[in-house]
């Protein structure tokens, strides 16, 4: 992750986090431990354990219980990753190789098991039994969206409720647990623990329409993927959708939508959407969605803590890679 001195207040504890997360447990196959280094080197945000140790400090939570807590949502987003990419036949991840480019479809579906599987036993050892419960309604928050997802993302007629629906299951439901993390370990007052669960909602709605806008708009290089991906693979994202209102019968974009079209039609179809107005109302979306981030945190107490979840939000909002 690049410097962000907001984060300066955790750069001791995500060092922490990045040692553990480099762990190999007792008899773990060679092979997987590879896999896993892989992953972890690959350049992720780390905004998820980022949020978990904000979150810790800023409620009072015992650090050294959240540090297994912070590495257990970077490894459950890691092997959520896993499965995406096999599901979407995705070969390349940060400018880098998937693991399904190189291992079998059975051996990637393992490796990611394994992985859910490490990301709850380092759960298990923040001692908290309702954090463990919000970690596995999470991964099954996570998992029902996916397959919200593959049967009826690839519409058309998806509305702006199903599409924030979708991304509240795949992206800001970890956010948000990720957040509400240091005021379960520290066991705060309801208040302050909803508080930060709608922060997380609402910075993970923020985190995923930046996603889909920088699929349209990114330097490839900088994305580490081909532009359009979603496009591609027929997914309907906010990009998408906000540009069908104005352009409900585009040609190329109806075609990319079928999920078959050709590479000069889907190139097409994403110059046309990069290049219309819904790539300034999408990110017009997640700015509202930032401001009621940090809406949502207006009533807690000032610290440089909050400061710092509050510069996280403006991060995510502006961020273009």
């Amino acid at each position: 992750m690049e410097h962000l001195s907001f984060l300066d207040l955790i750069r001791d504890d995500l060092e922490r986090v990045e040692n553990l997360l480099r762990e190999r447990p007792p008899g773990q196959h060679e092979a997987i431990g590879v896999a896993v280094d892989h992953l972890v080197d690959g350049g992720g945000k780390r905004v998820r354990p980022a949020l978990v140790l904000l979150s810790t400090h800023f409620c009072g939570a015992d650090v050294d219980k959240a540090i297994f807590a912070a590495a257990a949502v970077e490894l459950l987003h890691t092997a959520t990753l896993i499965h995406d990419d096999l599901i979407d036949g995705s070969l390349m991840r940060r400018g880098a190789q998937t693991l399904n480019a190189h291992w079998s479809p059975g051996a990637t579906v393992l490796a990611g098991d394994y992985v859910f599987a490490h990301a709850a036993h380092l759960a298990s050892r923040s001692g908290s039994t309702l954090l463990m419960q919000c970690f596995s309604e999470t991964l099954m928050t996570i998992c029902n969206g996916e397959v919200r997802q593959m049967f009826d993302g690839h519409r058309n007629q998806t509305s702006r409720e199903e599409y924030e629906q979708r991304i509240h299951a795949k992206t800001a439901s970890l956010i948000s647990m990720s957040a509400q993390a240091g005021a379960i370990l520290a066991q705060v007052e309801t208040e302050k623990r909803e508080a930060l669960k709608i922060y997380g909602e609402q910075l993970g709605l923020v985190f995923q329409i930046v996603d889909d806008v920088l699929d349209f708009v990114a330097d490839e290089r900088v994305l580490g993927k081909p532009v359009g991906s979603d496009l591609r693979q027929g997914l309907v994202t906010l990009p998408v959708l906000l540009f069908l209102e104005d352009n409900p019968d585009h040609p190329a974009v109806c075609q990319a939508l079928e999920g078959n079209s050709s590479d000069k039609v889907a190139r097409e179809a994403i110059q046309a959407i990069a290049g219309s107005p819904a790539i300034e109302r999408a990110l017009a979306a997640a700015q509202e969605h930032a401001d009621q981030a940090k809406a949502a945190l207006s009533e807690l107490s000032h610290s440089s803590y909050r400061a710092a979840l509050l510069a996280l939000v403006d991060f995510t909002v502006r961020r273009r890679f």
